[in-house]
């Protein structure tokens, strides 16, 4: 195909296939791809390329009673996920790569590590997670104690520290806070390590505690991160803090929770005083 059959197709995705912008931007830039590093021919530039519009969505929120329902139905692991979520603010791959070093309960905080854009930031751990917590890493050190008694308990490291720190691997505060099931073989060192769980424990558990409650919304676990902000604003913490708690690198991005919330508690509308 030559450039103008690249542009046509597309078009086609946009005009014809109804594909959002993000969708057409992943196609274009696998072409792209698939021309320059592949076939080795430079395609051009696409003058006549229809480019679809991003559209700005509102996030779903779920209310304070909502998400107090929604818990409510879960259990276990997958539960305390979810509220380490709704609590921090955090990312599901946020938090199912947490390491145990990285909770500090004497000063009541989370640094999240590597987390979107490759940034660190610290986020704050609610009191009524800490005995939870702790429980929940005493059965962890257990399953590590196993683990190394069975020639395992490593985990892998980021980056080449392996190399740096050989023992690293095996130290219980590299350990993850929710680990997987399953040990598996970790092919640059040999070692039999033990993962973090997958991202959709948590997403399934909360799907089938959605679907035995009332709430008709559209959401999802990741909808908790878009909760702990909105009632964080509708508690009246300013835009700069819940900012540098969520990791929004602009300020704009954060500002979205504005329009969820009521601009003045004082507004009534005009049907309310007819």
């Amino acid at each position: 195909m030559g450039k103008s059959e690249i542009e046509a197709f597309l078009n086609y995705l946009v005009t014809q296939r109804r594909l959002s912008a993000s969708s057409q931007s992943q196609a274009l830039n696998a072409l792209i791809f698939m021309y320059r590093h592949v076939l080795e021919i430079e395609p051009g530039w696409l003058e006549n390329l229809g480019r679809s519009k991003r559209k700005q969505f509102l996030p779903t929120v779920l209310s304070i009673q909502e998400v107090r329902d929604v818990l409510s139905h879960m259990n276990g692991v997958p539960k305390l996920m979810a509220e380490l979520i709704y609590g921090t603010g955090m990312r599901v791959s946020e938090c199912t790569q947490l390491r145990i070093k990285d909770i500090d309960f004497d000063m009541k905080t989370i640094i999240v590590r590597q987390g979107k854009g490759g940034k660190d930031r610290t986020t704050l751990l609610p009191q009524r997670l800490v005995k939870p917590l702790q429980r929940h890493l005493l059965n962890v050190m257990g399953l590590h104690k196993d683990d190394c008694l069975k020639g395992a308990g490593f985990a892998p490291l980021p980056g080449a520290l392996y190399k740096k720190y050989p023992k690293a691997a095996q130290s219980i505060g590299w350990q993850y806070v929710f680990p997987s099931t399953a040990i598996r073989m970790w092919p640059p060192t040999g070692q039999h390590v033990r993962w973090h769980c997958s991202n959709t424990t948590p997403q399934k558990a909360f799907k089938r505690a959605l679907h035995q409650t009332t709430i008709t919304k559209h959401a999802s676990i990741h909808t908790l991160r878009h909760c702990f902000a909105t009632h964080l604003l509708q508690n009246g913490t300013d835009l700069r803090s819940i900012q540098t708690l969520l990791g929004h690198k602009n300020i704009k991005t954060t500002m979205i929770y504005t329009h969820i919330i009521k601009a003045e508690q004082s507004t009534i509308s005009p049907l309310d005083i007819l």
